[in-house]
């Protein structure tokens, strides 16, 4: 019997709970960057603040990268493929935002990342090398409503339409991308 006390991720014979199961992850990150915009100006960049900093540059650089080809690679093609009448044309209507929203994010990350190296190395904390709290705020606030895109419109078609046989397709893309064999 399962121990149920501790929270396990879903598996990849589950790819839509994987990808809700990232944006979860991804909403921790989130609220671990807005915890060091308090904690840097009155700790400086101490062991706690080091910790932090590797922590969300791990997730962005590793992870969310996986997370945004699993969405642009296999989801939304094979959403695209699968959907037609009102689904197809909601897809069409999401789909250049939700990418566009990638390409945004990456790009703020790209400053972000530049801005956590100093405190991740532990680097003395300088007022002009602070963590900026309107990039972490706008990445926060990009993230958020495209997280609540995904879970309120694509998601829900991709459990409705997928078939047994294109969410295995799906798992093992997203297994695959990640190294992880079974």
């Amino acid at each position: 019997m399962p121990n149920a006390l501790i929270a396990t991720a879903p598996d990849f014979s589950q790819p839509i709970a994987v990808l809700k199961h990232c944006h979860d992850r991804i909403r921790k990150q989130l609220e671990t960057l807005q915890n060091l915009l308090g904690h840097v100006p009155q700790h400086g960049n101490d062991a706690q603040a080091q910790q932090a900093a590797h922590s969300v540059m791990r997730y962005f650089n590793q992870a969310a990268p996986h997370h945004h080809a699993d969405e642009e690679v296999d989801l939304l093609p094979m959403l695209t493929m699968t959907a037609s009448g009102e689904d197809a044309a909601l897809l069409q209507k999401l789909m250049p935002e939700i990418l566009a929203e990638h390409h945004q994010m990456d790009s703020l990350w790209q400053a972000l990342s530049l801005q956590l190296a100093p405190i991740a190395d532990g680097a003395p904390a300088m007022p002009a090398s602070q963590l900026s709290a309107q990039d972490v705020q706008q990445f926060s606030a990009i993230y958020s409503a495209h997280m609540e895109k995904e879970e309120t419109w694509i998601a829900p078609m991709a459990k409705r339409l997928f078939n047994a046989q294109q969410m295995q397709q799906l798992g093992s893309a997203m297994q695959q991308r990640r190294g992880i064999t079974s």
